[in-house]
């Protein structure tokens, strides 16, 4: 039987950049978008011809960039061209990214008729100001009326991302932010705090970096959305998701759960498991395609040309990957699940730095779990460095 596996569909255009991006988007008008789909339409089917088998599909996630900026012709050619070479399994999660300010009730409407069963939308705040300072297009009523066009579109799955320690902000506004999105209901909300890249206008904003919310605070952030989230019905799964019972991402969890993935679109990254045979073993590998837009949209003429950095992964690169990927998860990660995926104990290979973090409260083992504690969960990228 083949195993699941999960796509990625990258969609890099947007209206305009955020402040804070560093992500590989930019804007671009309707010709060419529409050269964009054709291209990667082509490679969605080159790809599959190149399978043995219609593999099974368990999620699809286009993400960007702002998907919801392209019509909803292409949107369904996308889909329909999936369709043509994968093997949706009945349940499949078919996400799609969307911003404010791209959606309508027409849009949500067809993408819901085309098979997207899952929306995640970027609010980032319910401050308007903070929305201004972060570059974002749309106003909180811009966003609260793209919301509710949503359910009344059929979407009964929805994501909300909210980010904190933003400049300026307090404990206060963040918690309004926090207590607005809980009235809305969605099904699952992704938390996360400002990270600033080199390179983008806020890095080099010096007003703003002076406004920053210290350490401290936003440690505090996170313990208020962990408490106010849990108390509305929420439950974490993941450092920074959270969920109603059932409703987890199946997408990401399979990310942090070694399930294979292949990555469509400029820039797309791949993971992938190559059967052995009788002259090779199992091979696990990444690879991605090329960030140039030009490379990448002559690709039907040079195909898989445009897919680069190939690495195939070593058992000691595999097993740190289940820890720290693993470990991302409040449930974290079973002995008897490393010994069946690698043929040993997890002691024999991390029982220095496992004895350790467990002296200092910084892992726990709990119903034959090994799992961040919340002391850890605070200090996590300390942590998984010491499994890389």
């Amino acid at each position: 039987m083949l195993p699941e596996i999960e796509l990625y569909i990258h969609i890099p255009f947007c209206i305009r950049k955020c402040n804070y991006c560093d992500f590989l988007s930019f804007p671009a008008g309707e010709e060419l978008q529409n050269r964009y789909v054709d291209a990667l339409c082509q490679e969605i089917s080159d790809t599959g011809a190149c399978l043995p088998l219609p593999y099974p599909v368990r999620s699809i996630f286009m993400g960007g960039g702002t998907p919801s900026i392209l019509s909803i012709y292409n949107i369904r050619r996308i889909l329909s061209r999936i369709r043509e070479h994968f093997n949706l399994t009945e349940k499949a999660e078919i996400s799609m990214e969307a911003n404010p300010g791209t959606l309508s009730s027409e849009k949500l409407a067809a993408y819901r008729e085309a098979g997207v069963n899952r929306l995640s939308i970027g609010l980032q705040s319910a401050d308007d100001e903070c929305l201004r300072m972060l570059g974002r297009i749309h106003s909180w009523p811009e966003f609260r009326k793209n919301y509710l066009q949503a359910r009344k579109a059929g979407f009964d799955n929805i994501n909300i991302d909210i980010m904190s320690a933003l400049p300026g902000q307090s404990l206060e506004s963040y918690l309004k932010t926090l207590k607005e999105v809980i009235k809305l209901q969605p099904e699952h909300i992704s938390s996360y705090s400002l990270i600033l890249e080199e390179g983008t206008p806020l890095y080099n904003d010096d007003s703003l970096l002076k406004i920053l919310p210290d350490e401290e605070t936003d440690r505090l952030m996170y313990e208020m959305t962990k408490k106010t989230l849990e108390d509305a019905g929420y439950h974490r799964y993941e450092i920074s998701n959270y969920a109603k019972e059932g409703k987890e991402c199946i997408h990401n969890l399979g990310y942090w759960e070694d399930v294979p993935y292949l990555g469509f679109g400029l820039g797309a990254a791949s993971y992938w498991k190559e059967k052995s045979s009788t002259d090779r073993p199992e091979r696990f590998l990444r690879f991605s395609n090329v960030r140039d837009l030009h490379t990448y949209l002559i690709q039907p003429y040079l195909p898989f040309e445009y897919r680069q950095d190939y690495q195939q992964l070593s058992r000691e690169e595999r097993m740190a990957e289940f820890m720290f990927l693993g470990l991302r998860k409040i449930r974290g990660v079973t002995p008897g699940h490393f010994k069946e995926r690698f043929g040993c104990d997890m002691e024999s290979v991390y029982g220095e730095p496992i004895r350790k973090f467990l002296d200092m409260g910084l892992l726990s083992m709990k119903d034959g779990r090994l799992a961040l504690t919340e002391q850890g969960i605070n200090v996590s990228n300390q942590i998984f460095c010491e499994f890389i």
